[in-house]
């Protein structure tokens, strides 16, 4: 029911909490997105449940790999279902939260038996908890928080609650939970792992570009400008084609036995990053670079560091490597583990000196981010994070990645 008092009472207050929640869940939103959001309803833009998604959607939403965000948020405040933030067939989903308090309740309620986690696969039990997930989201009317009616929710209708809004009308075709049921943005999610379909996109988004060549593109809408302000004399506006000129140098770590479980992922990269710049080179190295890196993956054929530093500064720096290693190998002079390798100068050397030099760099590690703190040889992954920029190999740290690289210096 909708409190007697004017709307200006409650407009801008209505729905901080679930606003909050927003901003918890990784969507940036800022105050003037709930004020936007409380002057839709006081313009009458929600009528049903799916209006209510929707305007919300649209408010607190730029970008697409903030929706799945948004969507587990609005599941989580309006349905009281607390959708985990992986995809089906995923196995970290028995490592989250909302799976383990699922099976607790399942066992307590008789469902499972007590040692369902022993005695049943992991495919049947992700099978079960998605099942058990698309019921609740079909089932939605009742309860404290889900919006439906006769419920105690403040959210829905002919509910016991004494102050709140009235989502009046069915809902269109369940299409709210329909969109959330379906996860259809969970790809482009800033904490899913790379795989094809999303890490073209997370690249085609580093853009350079340069005014190269002759004055012959014509600039139409300065033209017409120009025109008018010359009281209809006619006068041609030239410019320069615009060209993406940026220079990538891409070193990989492909030696022992650490990279191994990451070369899919070290294809992937590569395949994606040659198809989106024309101006690439790859060149290899085991644990971190000394006065030697290799042009082959084999790691016969040198090309001084010493050399590799002669670029362009502009060129864009990408090292693809666990960084983790015995710190003598990086911090110690003749630290290489390689006896025909044995060089005066330590790593951090020429580390250091790549990075100052080249600004426009980044360490990609396959390591998730949240593995760093505690990771086998993370002394060194750390040691290196104190010289470079450094982003894990999700979508999010690709997107990082991108930034980084993209960033105008002078």
């Amino acid at each position: 029911m909708l409190n007697a008092a004017s709307p200006s009472t409650y407009s801008t207050a209505l729905f901080a909490d679930f606003f909050f929640l927003v901003r918890d869940y990784g969507v940036p939103v800022s105050p003037k997105d709930l004020i936007d959001l409380n002057e839709g309803f006081d313009r009458g833009l929600v009528k049903s449940l799916d209006d209510l998604f929707v305007l919300s959607k649209l408010t607190f939403v730029r970008r697409k790999e903030h929706l799945d965000a948004f969507e587990r948020a609005f599941s989580y405040y309006f349905f009281g279902i607390e959708i985990p933030h992986v995809a089906e067939g995923d196995l970290d989903l028995l490592r989250t939260k909302p799976f383990k308090d699922w099976l607790a309740q399942q066992i307590a309620d008789g469902k499972l038996p007590e040692r369902a986690i022993y005695t049943m696969s992991a495919q049947e039990l992700m099978d079960k908890f998605w099942e058990t997930l698309r019921e609740q989201l079909e089932a939605h009317q009742g309860g404290s928080k889900w919006v439906g009616r006769f419920g105690n929710s403040p959210f829905g209708g002919d509910g016991n609650a004494q102050r709140g809004v009235r989502v009046e009308g069915a809902s269109r075709n369940r299409s709210a939970l329909t969109v959330i049921a379906d996860r259809r943005y969970l790809s482009y999610a800033d904490k899913t792992a790379v795989r094809a379909e999303n890490i073209r996109e997370a690249l085609e988004s580093m853009k350079h570009m340069k005014n190269e060549g002759p004055r012959d593109i014509l600039n139409l809408d300065e033209t017409i400008r120009r025109t008018a302000q010359h009281g209809g004399e006619i006068d041609l506006v030239f410019e320069r084609e615009l060209r993406d000129r940026i220079s990538v140098v891409l070193l990989v770590d492909n030696g022992g036995y650490s990279m191994d479980p990451f070369i899919q992922l070290t294809r992937l990269l590569f395949k994606k990053m040659h198809e989106r710049f024309e101006d690439m080179t790859t060149y290899y190295f085991h644990n971190t670079i000394y006065q030697n890196v290799y042009t082959d993956f084999r790691r016969t054929k040198k090309l001084s560091t010493e050399q590799l530093l002669q670029r362009n500064p502009d060129t864009r720096f990408v090292f693809f490597g666990d960084a983790t290693m015995a710190p003598e190998e990086l911090e110690m002079p003749h630290g290489s583990i390689y006896h025909y390798a044995r060089e005066a100068k330590p790593s951090t050397y020429w580390l250091r000196r790549t990075a100052e030099r080249y600004k426009h760099s980044v360490w990609l590690n396959p390591i998730p981010k949240t593995s760093w703190p505690n990771a086998y040889g993370g002394y060194t992954l750390n040691r290196i994070r104190q010289i470079f920029h450094m982003e894990d190999m999700t979508l999010g740290g690709i997107k990082g990645m991108v930034e980084r690289l993209s960033e105008v210096r002078t």
